[in-house]
């Protein structure tokens, strides 16, 4: 009713101007919409990059949408910025892949509960004319740091990042940054890879983004199944403490269905290049 009342006054009355016309058109308009459409309840995830990269939470997230009729809002994000994210009170649920993270955010009280959900593995990947054999992870670090073969780092306080300065000290290889063969370039694990196959050096990268990336002509994988690049994944609700505004209720509706054998079911079937991403394990 205030839509059409908006466009009478603005055909028919003669003392008002083209641009109070406007106005209250606008106004009317706004109204109109505001008082029609019914707003959707929300919540936010800070997440890590691989499980928006991958297109898996957009396939969840959508589901859920169709289920409870609450909309989803992703910061994809690496798990360093995603927890220092939940931190802050500025998401209600926590996505990330480094347990020791995870355990920290939990004994520190910023979250309510945490469960694993899913995990995949790390993949040492190099360039193709690579030779050598990988008899362990340890060794194939070793022989880069040996020969100054370029290594590509993430360099983003991310799981992958962080799990990569895990294995040098598993190593027993210390990093120094300033060294030609070791580039920091603080980018995501697309970008990452993206680099390393330009300038054809060694990176490490989640399963999942090197199976659905495309643009790797000059990487091969040299070095995968080992137990230390095993990756778990882990989901948090965080803490309604640090945010009187976060929407619990329906964060913990988020939660509780990834209990679900739907949850289960949508990310066992999920495959890129007919290649299953993730390995559903919730507890």
């Amino acid at each position: 009713m205030a839509f059409i009342v908006g466009i009478l006054y603005f055909k028919d009355s003669k003392l008002m101007n083209f641009t109070s016309s406007f106005k209250l058109l606008l106004f009317s308009l706004i109204f109109f919409f505001a008082t029609t459409v019914k707003s959707e309840d929300k919540i936010i995830i800070a997440s890590t990059t691989s499980t928006y990269d991958t297109g898996l939470l957009n396939l969840l997230n959508e589901e859920f949408y169709k289920k409870y009729n609450v909309r989803v809002q992703v910061l994809s994000l690496g798990t360093g910025q995603a927890i220092r994210t939940a931190k802050d009170g500025n998401a209600e649920i926590l996505l990330v892949h480094h347990k020791p993270s995870e355990l920290d955010f939990m004994n520190n009280g910023y979250g309510a509960e945490r469960h694993e959900i899913m995990y995949n593995d790390y993949v040492l990947v190099g360039p193709k004319n690579d030779k050598g054999l990988c008899k362990s992870v340890q060794q194939k670090l070793e022989e880069i740091h040996t020969n100054n073969f370029l290594f590509i780092s993430r360099g983003d306080d991310s799981g992958t990042h962080r799990k990569e300065l895990e294995m040098w000290n598993l190593a027993d290889i210390k990093i120094n940054k300033n060294k030609k063969w070791y580039l920091s370039v603080g980018q995501g694990m697309g970008s990452t890879l993206l680099i390393a196959n330009e300038k054809k050096g060694y990176t490490l990268s989640d399963r999942s983004t090197w199976i659905a990336f495309n643009k790797r002509d000059n990487l091969k994988i040299v070095c995968e199944d080992f137990p230390p690049l095993f990756n778990q994944y882990g989901i948090i609700l965080v803490n309604s403490q640090l945010n009187n505004n976060l929407n619990y209720k329906d964060a913990k509706i988020y939660i509780d269905w990834f209990k679900t054998e739907e949850v289960k079911e949508l990310i066992n079937n999920f495959k890129s290049k007919g290649e299953q991403l993730f390995y559903y394990n919730y507890n």
